[in-house]
Protein backbone atom coordinates (compact mmCIF):
# COMPACT_ATOMS: atom_id res chain seq x y z
CA UNK A 1 0.00 0.00 0.00
CA UNK A 2 1.37 3.45 -1.01
CA UNK A 3 1.72 5.48 2.04
CA UNK A 4 0.28 8.13 0.11
CA UNK A 5 -2.85 6.94 -0.57
CA UNK A 6 -5.62 9.11 0.25
CA UNK A 7 -3.54 12.13 0.93
CA UNK A 8 -3.37 13.52 -3.42
CA UNK A 9 -1.72 16.43 -2.45
CA UNK A 10 1.18 14.90 -0.45
CA UNK A 11 1.51 12.44 -3.71
CA UNK A 12 1.44 15.48 -5.90
CA UNK A 13 4.10 17.80 -3.54
CA UNK A 14 6.43 14.36 -4.04
CA UNK A 15 6.22 14.30 -7.76
CA UNK A 16 6.82 17.73 -8.12
CA UNK A 17 9.58 17.96 -5.59
CA UNK A 18 11.02 14.91 -7.44
CA UNK A 19 11.03 16.15 -10.55
CA UNK A 20 12.53 19.35 -9.86
CA UNK A 21 15.16 17.60 -8.10
CA UNK A 22 15.94 15.48 -11.33
CA UNK A 23 16.05 18.27 -13.68
CA UNK A 24 18.29 20.15 -11.22
CA UNK A 25 20.76 17.21 -11.47
CA UNK A 26 20.96 17.13 -15.15
CA UNK A 27 21.64 20.95 -15.47
CA UNK A 28 24.08 22.58 -17.83
CA UNK A 29 27.07 24.28 -16.25
CA UNK A 30 25.88 27.66 -15.51
CA UNK A 31 28.17 31.30 -15.62
CA UNK A 32 27.99 33.88 -13.76
CA UNK A 33 29.03 37.00 -11.99
CA UNK A 34 30.24 37.74 -8.27
CA UNK A 35 32.16 39.54 -6.34
CA UNK A 36 35.18 39.13 -3.76
CA UNK A 37 33.77 40.79 -0.45
CA UNK A 38 35.66 42.40 1.99
CA UNK A 39 36.06 39.20 4.22
CA UNK A 40 37.33 37.10 1.13
CA UNK A 41 33.40 35.64 0.73
CA UNK A 42 31.90 35.66 -2.38
CA UNK A 43 28.69 36.57 -3.78
CA UNK A 44 27.38 36.61 -7.18
CA UNK A 45 24.57 37.58 -9.29
CA UNK A 46 22.58 34.81 -9.26
CA UNK A 47 23.01 33.71 -5.23
CA UNK A 48 23.43 37.24 -3.67
CA UNK A 49 24.29 35.08 -0.29
CA UNK A 50 27.59 35.32 0.79
CA UNK A 51 29.12 32.10 0.17
CA UNK A 52 32.40 31.79 3.00
CA UNK A 53 35.75 31.64 1.74
CA UNK A 54 36.94 27.98 1.77
CA UNK A 55 32.90 26.74 0.94
CA UNK A 56 34.08 27.80 -2.78
CA UNK A 57 36.78 26.78 -5.46
CA UNK A 58 38.97 28.69 -7.50
CA UNK A 59 40.95 28.11 -10.35
CA UNK A 60 44.82 27.62 -9.87
CA UNK A 61 45.53 31.35 -11.96
CA UNK A 62 43.28 33.65 -9.45
CA UNK A 63 44.07 31.09 -6.46
CA UNK A 64 47.86 32.09 -5.39
CA UNK A 65 49.24 28.64 -6.92
CA UNK A 66 52.47 28.71 -8.49
CA UNK A 67 53.52 26.46 -11.70
CA UNK A 68 56.10 26.09 -13.76
CA UNK A 69 56.76 27.38 -17.18
CA UNK A 70 59.84 25.26 -18.94
CA UNK A 71 61.65 25.17 -21.86
CA UNK A 72 62.35 28.48 -24.49
CA UNK A 73 65.40 30.53 -24.65
CA UNK A 74 66.21 33.92 -24.49
CA UNK A 75 68.47 36.26 -26.26
CA UNK A 76 70.28 39.57 -25.59
CA UNK A 77 73.09 38.20 -23.65
CA UNK A 78 75.32 38.09 -26.64
CA UNK A 79 77.50 41.05 -26.14
CA UNK A 80 78.12 40.42 -22.63
CA UNK A 81 81.52 39.23 -20.97
CA UNK A 82 81.50 36.48 -19.98
CA UNK A 83 78.91 35.15 -22.50
CA UNK A 84 75.87 34.24 -20.91
CA UNK A 85 74.18 30.89 -21.65
CA UNK A 86 70.74 31.67 -23.65
CA UNK A 87 69.76 28.35 -23.88
CA UNK A 88 66.56 26.22 -22.27
CA UNK A 89 65.55 27.10 -18.40
CA UNK A 90 62.59 27.56 -16.48
CA UNK A 91 60.52 30.22 -14.37
CA UNK A 92 58.21 29.63 -11.45
CA UNK A 93 55.43 32.27 -11.41
CA UNK A 94 52.69 32.85 -9.47
CA UNK A 95 49.90 35.07 -10.19
CA UNK A 96 48.21 37.31 -8.06
CA UNK A 97 45.79 35.88 -5.95
CA UNK A 98 42.21 37.28 -5.55
CA UNK A 99 41.43 40.30 -3.48
CA UNK A 100 38.63 41.78 -2.09
CA UNK A 101 36.23 44.16 -4.51
CA UNK A 102 37.36 41.81 -7.35
CA UNK A 103 34.47 40.89 -9.94
CA UNK A 104 35.29 37.40 -10.99
CA UNK A 105 33.58 34.71 -13.34
CA UNK A 106 31.95 32.44 -11.60
CA UNK A 107 31.31 28.48 -12.79
CA UNK A 108 28.67 27.17 -11.03
CA UNK A 109 29.08 23.25 -11.50
CA UNK A 110 26.07 21.48 -9.49
CA UNK A 111 25.67 23.54 -6.36
CA UNK A 112 29.31 24.69 -6.37
CA UNK A 113 30.77 27.85 -7.06
CA UNK A 114 34.32 27.82 -8.86
CA UNK A 115 35.30 31.41 -9.70
CA UNK A 116 37.55 31.16 -13.18
CA UNK A 117 39.20 34.72 -13.42
CA UNK A 118 39.35 37.74 -12.08
CA UNK A 119 37.15 39.96 -14.87
CA UNK A 120 37.56 43.69 -15.40
CA UNK A 121 35.72 46.42 -17.87
CA UNK A 122 37.15 47.07 -21.54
Amino acid sequence: MNEFDGHPGTAKLAGVLSDRMKRENESPLTLDFGEIQPNLSLKTNSFPVEIPKGDYSVCRLVGGLSYTINGGGHSGHENQTPKVNTGAHSHTATPPQIKAGDRVLVAWIQSEAVVIDVVKKS
